[in-house]
């Protein structure tokens, strides 16, 4: 077949059989597509109550609110739990995916914090330092907090552990009553968004999660 010049990829006449072709290839074999999915990456402003999840049976998910025919195709960059609002990314692009949730790569999370009692500037030190959780046996990495005002602070992850922020201020007895992620990397909620609402990233948003490698 490529010898007799059926076969098309990218466009382009194919010949070598060593040649990758990879999920968003378009292969075109005697004028007939066989494979034509283009890479999508979507920015949604999670409303609390909703779930990060493709499916649940008591509430709505992500994926509910795409409103789009291809969202069942769609998976989640980082999570958000039920009573967290703000940033969610989701794509069909599982390398990019992966490469922007690996703690090795160190790309920071950043969140709004409200919390009950007031904060002090030990917290600081507490947060640089990591934390034990002996359930999973873990250590978080290193995280900052800024502080402010009395009851609020900034906080930056490049991990995202089970409940994380609400554990490591639990450490200090004081309640997170308020939780709302507003940035991954260089990629900041689009304060257009209502909650509820998404869009696709633009190119300048998507090429400022890619490694230089990449």
């Amino acid at each position: 077949m490529l010898a007799q010049g059926r076969v098309h990829i990218n466009g382009e006449r194919a010949n070598d059989v060593q040649q990758l072709v990879d999920e968003f290839s378009n292969v075109v074999v005697d004028g007939k597509p066989l494979s034509n999915q283009t890479p999508t990456y979507i920015m949604l402003h999670k409303p609390i109550g909703v779930v990060s999840a493709t499916k649940d049976d008591k509430h709505k998910t992500v994926i509910d609110l795409l409103n789009r025919p291809d969202a069942q195709d769609f998976h989640i960059v980082g999570r958000l739990d039920l009573n967290t609002s703000g940033l969610v990314l989701l794509t069909n692009d599982g390398l990019w995916s992966r490469q922007l949730t690996s703690p090795d790569s160190q790309v920071e999370k950043r969140y709004y914090v409200t919390v009950k009692h007031p904060i002090t500037p030990d917290y600081e030190a507490a947060f640089k330092e990591g934390m034990y959780f002996a359930f999973e046996n873990i250590t978080t990495r290193p995280a900052k907090i800024n502080i402010l005002s009395e009851y609020e602070a900034e906080v930056i992850l490049v991990e995202g552990k089970y409940h994380q922020i609400k554990r490591m201020f639990g450490r200090f007895q004081n309640q997170v009553v308020k939780l709302h992620r507003h940035s991954i990397g260089h990629i900041h909620l689009d304060s257009a968004l209502q909650p509820g609402e998404s869009r696709e990233l633009t190119q300048t948003e998507y090429h400022s999660t890619v490694q230089p490698s990449q």
